[in-house]
């Protein structure tokens, strides 16, 4: 059978699109005997010069000048070109097959020059850039796009405008309207409210409903215990006040979940960590055992919540100010967002000024203003007296990078907290919320939605 790297050569000979495409990603040293090695820096040397695809009968010319080689070389190198021919293998193998090898040569090269600085034997390094080499090694890929040619792909752009988008759908009508369907995959969402209002509630029915659609979801909570977090999912997915869950026999309970896991393929982690105690890189770990461990990969994941998770990169007690140590948090959770192509949802909470406000405003959020900079959807959640009279919490859109936020800018929803449920409510009850989205639904003048919030501003 031939050897890997002489189906390389051969291929990067006979195939200039594929040479094209995977030179830049080998390195001479990943060819174990040096024959292989020479051949293939000629072979580059060729191409790069020339910008054309070597010859065989060229390649021996370019070795024969060559005068590093002993006799030794030659031979072994002639041997190689003489088994050079013309045939080609499948295109997709071989790249994947190419990739593949070049990973796992660069892993081992990483290793061995891990434990040659490990023993003390570099001058140049020492342990602390162990971690560093062997990442980079990771990281290897065989990933060709340099750029967006604006004039070229303009296929590429048109199918992207036109590509049905895998979104996490809401059971809410207004929220699938304000994210034209769901939430995207590599986002960062976040709902605003003060203590008590319903960011965990939020958070649990929107977990119980993408279970419910067959949905992964991972839900990390660093505020209240694992049992606090699935006592109110279960109020949510068994129709059962969480006051009476204590009340119920072990056997309905039993029957209750038994029927729920009957109408989902979906799985629920909660994990629960100290609070402040856990960050990204935490968070990583978590996705990878789960994926290692339990063959767990979430669809969506939920974070409850933002402000009290840690930074990989500051230190809590550090130089780093309110405003630099949140938004690094931010930013660190929509990277872990983009890194495993999830939406992840979390909250923050509203300023002393803005907890009893009955319109909170971007300027209302505690600590920094750096995390509404950073989120692709951020809305807050309001509650009145009168509000709570009528079984409704206010929606008001703060910033959203999928539609347009002056659109529904502000909808209500029904609440019914001993359920830990929201709901649609009747398409009568969002007339009397006035913005610009609701106007647009009416014609008629004298229908218009009438103002009944004085208090909220418009």
């Amino acid at each position: 059978m031939e050897r890997l790297e002489l189906t390389i050569l051969r291929n990067l000979v006979y195939n200039e699109d594929y040479s094209r495409k995977v030179i830049p990603f080998i390195q001479p040293e990943y060819f174990e005997q040096r024959s292989e090695r020479v051949v293939f820096e000629e072979i580059v040397q060729f191409i790069i010069k020339y910008n054309s695809a070597i010859t065989k009968e060229a390649l021996g010319i370019e070795i024969e000048n060559r005068t590093d080689l002993t006799e030794t070389d030659v031979k072994d190198i002639r041997e190689i070109c003489a088994s050079l021919n013309d045939s080609v293998a499948e295109k997709q193998w071989l790249l994947d097959t190419t990739e593949k090898w070049c990973r796992d040569r660069a892993i081992y090269l990483a290793l061995m020059e891990s434990i040659h600085i490990a023993d003390g034997n570099d001058g140049n390094k020492n342990r602390d850039a162990i971690p560093g080499i062997l990442s980079d090694a990771l990281a290897v890929s065989f990933d060709n796009n340099i750029g967006h040619d604006y004039l070229q792909n303009y296929e590429e752009r048109y199918e992207f405008y036109h590509r049905k988008e895998d979104k996490i759908e809401f059971d809410l009508e207004y929220f699938n309207k304000i994210t034209k369907g769901g939430l995207p995959n590599k986002t960062l969402n976040i709902a605003l409210a003060g203590t008590g209002v319903g960011k965990s509630l939020f958070m649990c029915h929107v977990a119980s409903s993408a279970l419910l659609q067959g949905r992964n979801v991972l839900y990390i909570t660093l505020e209240m215990a694992e049992e606090r977090i699935a006592e109110r999912i279960d109020a949510n997915l068994l129709n059962v006040p969480i006051q009476q869950l204590v009340d119920l026999p072990r056997s309905t309970f039993e029957n209750k979940v038994t029927s729920l896991s009957k109408k989902t393929q979906g799985t629920l982690i909660i994990k629960e960590y100290p609070t402040a105690s856990a960050h990204s890189g935490h968070f990583k770990a978590l996705l990878n055992e789960l994926a290692l461990k339990k063959s767990f990969r979430p669809d969506i994941i939920f974070i409850d919540y933002l402000n009290i998770c840690a930074s990989s990169r500051h230190k809590p007690n550090g130089s780093a100010n309110s405003y630099s140590y949140i938004k690094s948090i931010a930013e660190e959770l929509r990277g872990l967002a983009v890194e495993f192509r999830v939406p992840i949802v979390s909250a923050t909470q509203t300023t002393r000024s803005g907890y009893g406000n009955s319109d909170v405003e971007l300027t209302d959020t505690s600590e920094s203003f750096g995390l509404p900079a950073t989120a692709d959807l951020m809305f807050a959640l309001i509650s009145t007296e009168e509000l709570e009279g009528l079984g409704q919490i206010m929606v008001k859109q703060l910033k959203n990078r999928y539609n347009d936020p002056t659109v529904f800018k502000r909808f209500v929803v029904g609440i019914d907290r001993a359920k830990m449920r929201l709901y649609d409510v009747e398409q009568s009850a969002q007339k009397d919320i006035l913005d610009s989205g609701q106007q647009s639904e009416y014609n008629d003048e004298d229908q218009k939605p009438k103002k009944s919030f004085e208090g909220f501003k418009f």
